[in-house]
């Protein structure tokens, strides 16, 4: 069999799709697709709205992380606020909604950072992200009712070797801290 490279860029076709399950944050589907080299097979695809990620500066030096229990990993992670973008609304006032829902914080100014596609093999998500700065109290904003959130400032530099130690585990988090700290210049 030979390895394939000639089909690399050459797109699947679907041939029908058909929803499984559904629910307020996903949707489930079973496509039938046709690959490049005719042969046809069965692909699940997971959809999410898009998502937003925002990396909150207190100061030059200090940023808030969350710690909330995170139902499928089993574990309390510490991560930035992160969430989905309602339906029509813009990707910095998602990041304002959610900056606001889980930290009690509004932002100044947001910039964006990056982006990156959260799994290109079953999920259909694209994450944006986001640092916060000249942050001010907000008024309460109700959280999602199946948020239990703990805030706290981190210096920067702990949250660097937080993520090079594998203490931070969450994609997203990651993604933003390495953005910054490169932006930023400071080592890795």
């Amino acid at each position: 069999m030979a390895d394939g490279g000639e089909h690399a860029e050459r797109p699947w076709t679907t041939l029908s799709s058909t929803p499984v399950y559904r629910n307020r944050w996903i949707s489930v589907r079973e496509d039938v697709v046709r690959l490049p080299d005719g042969r046809t097979t069965i692909y699940g695809v997971v959809t999410g709205a898009p998502a937003v990620g925002v990396l909150p500066f207190l100061d030059d030096d200090t940023v808030l992380l969350i710690r909330q229990w995170r139902y499928v990993v089993r574990r309390a992670t510490w991560e930035m606020p992160t969430g989905g973008v309602h339906p029509g609304e813009t990707l910095e006032a998602a990041a304002q909604r959610e900056l606001g829902e889980e930290t009690g914080h509004r932002a100044g100014r947001f910039e964006r950072i990056g982006g990156f596609d959260s799994s290109k093999s079953v999920l259909d998500e694209t994450a944006h992200l986001f640092v916060a700065r000249d942050l001010a109290p907000a008024p309460a904003r109700t959280r999602d009712e199946t948020e239990f959130i703990r805030v706290q400032p981190f210096p920067f530099a702990e949250v660097l070797r937080m993520v090079e130690a594998g203490a931070i585990t969450d994609a997203m988090t990651i993604a933003a801290v390495l953005f910054t700290a490169r932006r930023t210049r400071r080592e890795l």
